[in-house]
């Protein structure tokens, strides 16, 4: 299947691209160098090939989702740069 000038002018405007004179033939050059691979990739024999899921096997690993403690009120104001004794202090955004 080759695309012509007219299909990249209207794949370019589906796409809402500007697609300038210029470009229509080496944009179609290059859509018609895709297809040609897409059309070498049809060609191969997958029928012994199982479907995927993932591409890799390995798996993830999880650990269970527990509450803790980790950081107290205290330790997490140290960390901030202006604080007061309850709450970190940022500026005003809305007036």
């Amino acid at each position: 299947m080759k695309v012509s000038q007219e299909d990249v002018k209207k794949i370019a405007h589906l796409a809402r691209l500007e697609m300038p004179d210029s470009k229509l033939e080496e944009m179609q050059d290059s859509i018609n160098k895709v297809l040609v691979w897409m059309e070498a990739l049809n060609s191969v024999d997958t029928s012994s090939v199982e479907p995927l899921v993932h591409m890799t096997s390995a798996l993830n690993h999880f650990r269970e989702d527990e509450g803790k403690v980790t950081l107290d009120r205290a330790q997490a104001l140290a960390l901030g740069p202006d604080t007061n004794d309850t709450y970190f202090k940022v500026p005003q955004v809305i007036e």
